[in-house]
Parts: structure tokens; C-alpha cells; sequence
């Protein structure tokens, strides 16, 4: 049975390159949280994932279309504030 290959990381300059967008666009996404490193180097610096493109691509084009960066968080992170209220105990008695 073949092992699966890990995913490449990318620098962020790779990803500036090979998504065509500026380094100012690039964290302002980063800053607003629209996209997130996969990990840190052990130098500190920031390495993303093959999804972070489709990511991208995605931004751009509800930005595109007319979505302020804050409408597109919201949207994509909906499901998952939704599955974290689900799993947080609201009316669960006080513990003593």
C-alpha cells in the first residue's frame, strides 16, 4: 500500500507569485484571517498549503463580485462558528 505524499508548503512569496496578487492584498487577507498558515518554519516564517489557493481564488472572486472581506469571513467561517455553538453546552446547569 503506497503512502500518501505530503502536501508541499509554500513561502509566502511563492504564493504571492503563483496566485498573482500583491503582497499588500496578501496580508490583508492574512491580517483579516480569510487565510492561515498551515505551519511556521522553525525560523518563523509562515508556510501555506495547496488549498490556500483555491482560498484565494475564492476571495477574490466574491470580492469581485461585490463582498467586502468582512461579508466573505463571515461567510466562510459561518459552518464552523456554527458547529462550535453546537458543541458549547449553553444551558447546561452550573457546575459547583
Amino acid at each position: 500500500m503506497k503512502k500518501p505524499r505530503p502536501s508541499k508548503l509554500y513561502k509566502t512569496g511563492e504564493v504571492l507569485k503563483r496566485a498573482g496578487i500583491s503582497r499588500e492584498v496578501f496580508y490583508r487577507y492574512l491580517n483579516v484571517g480569510l487565510i492561515r498558515p498551515a505551519r511556521t518554519s522553525p525560523g518563523g516564517h509562515n508556510l501555506f498549503s495547496d488549498p490556500v489557493f483555491r482560498h484565494i481564488e475564492l476571495i477574490r472572486s466574491l470580492n469581485g463580485s461585490g463582498f467586502t472581506l468582512r461579508d466573505i469571513k463571515d461567510i466562510y467561517f459561518r459552518d464552523e462558528r456554527i458547529d462550535a455553538a453546537l458543541q458549547t453546552p449553553h444551558d447546561a446547569p452550573p457546575e459547583h
